[in-house]
């Protein structure tokens, strides 16, 4: 759960201040823009949480080179998307009015911000289903078998 509500958060901000954008949607900028700043301020939170609970997932984690490797690319870009989030989340939360149109620079910031996030996800997920990071013993048995 910690993990999907930023993803999804973050998408949905991305898509809605992109939306505020467009001049034929002027009518709604302002409350466009209001939800997308809500959605990134909470999203960029919610990765926080996500960063932070897999950090404390990993500290005592023993397992073998190639899974250590796949964890440690994992984690970087976990901290890069986060640090991105935070900064943006800043930018808008703080730095401008809510219900503002957002800049095309603070936009195709965003979009990179959100496609670095996905890529984290996408890692996450090869964690889980090619190492069986995060699985009993049964669970990845089972992964395996299907895998065959």
């Amino acid at each position: 759960m910690a993990v999907h509500f930023p993803l999804a958060l973050v998408a949905t901000a991305t898509l809605v201040l992109s939306l505020a954008r467009i001049k034929a949607l002027e009518r709604y900028t302002m409350t466009l823009a209001t939800v997308g700043t809500w959605n990134l301020c909470l999203g960029a939170l919610g990765a926080l949480v996500a960063l932070a609970t897999g950090l404390a997932a990993v500290i005592h984690l023993e397992v073998q080179l190639p899974a250590r490797l796949a964890i440690s690319l994992h984690v970087k870009w976990a901290i890069f998307s986060t640090i991105g989030l935070l900064l943006l989340a800043a930018w808008r939360g703080a730095g401008t009015a809510e219900g503002s149109r957002p800049s095309r620079l603070f936009l195709v910031l965003l979009w990179a911000v959100t496609a670095a996030l996905i890529v984290t996800g996408y890692r996450g997920g090869e964690n889980v289903y090619r190492y069986g990071i995060g699985m009993t013993h049964n669970e990845a048995a089972a992964q395996l078998r299907r895998e065959e």
